[in-house]
């Protein structure tokens, strides 16, 4: 049986409607798993994900920093209120059983806020000098590079110690969950990837891969391990 992995969506201005990109979608299911849509309260989330195998946080808009003990910035984006609370609980549960989970771009700053963590809400404004991190190239177009490190589950799965990747971003983890591991950076030192080794599949990306995914294979990569790992998870159950 192929693994069910959840995907998480983002909401419409009013949070009235699901929104999602569908390349997260496709790159799951070249990857062998079945995606499923997820959007619901954060009281469901322990009885929801007695149903999947996997989950994928996906992109989309800032993370309240109230959320991690900060006022807003005068660079702050729009937040979602009902996507944070229903998204922070489902990160919480999930690394409470072990649930397989791969994080990308919001996804990556939410692992990192759910664990204790915190972010760079603005970084043109709070640091200055970094490279562009928000690309106006097409999102298939990687823009820069990041340095993986040595030893870690990332670059297991991807066989690189040096890649590049799209960037489609203004905010960035500043602080690593305890016990987190960073996985890749920047060439500026910005946090492109950390991981958890005390969980069996804990791994956060700031880049999109599902943007190049049918391009590079260490994109698909990504996607693989995380369907290969929740793919255990069902043989064990």
């Amino acid at each position: 049986m192929r693994p069910w992995i959840g995907i998480t969506c983002g909401y419409d201005q009013d949070e009235h409607q699901f929104r999602l990109n569908s390349p997260y979608q496709l790159a799951v299911e070249a990857a062998g798993g079945v995606p499923v849509l997820i959007g619901v309260s954060p009281e469901v989330a322990p009885e929801l994900l007695t149903r999947l195998d996997g989950l994928l946080f996906t992109g989309g808009a800032d993370l309240d920093p109230a959320l991690y003990g900060a006022e807003p910035a005068p660079g702050l984006g729009g937040v979602s209120p009902k996507r944070d609370a229903f998204e922070i609980a489902l990160v919480r549960e999930a690394y409470r059983i072990g649930m397989p989970t791969l994080g990308i771009c919001r996804g990556c700053q939410l692992l990192a806020v759910a664990g204790g963590g915190t972010l760079y809400q603005d970084l043109p404004s709070e640091r200055p000098g970094s490279i562009k991190h928000f690309q106006t190239s097409p999102r298939d177009h990687q823009s820069h590079t990041a340095s993986v490190m040595a030893g870690t589950r990332l670059a297991d799965v991807i066989g690189h110690e040096e890649i590049r990747v799209n960037s489609l971003h203004h905010q960035a983890v500043h602080d690593l969950p305890s016990g987190a591991v960073l996985a890749a950076t920047a060439p500026d030192g910005v946090v492109e990837a950390f991981e958890d080794p005390r969980h069996p599949h804990w791994l956060a990306v700031q880049w999109h891969p599902e943007g190049f995914w049918r391009n590079d294979p260490a994109a698909l990569a990504l996607f693989r391990s995380l369907v290969e790992a929740a793919a255990r998870k069902v043989v064990s159950a």
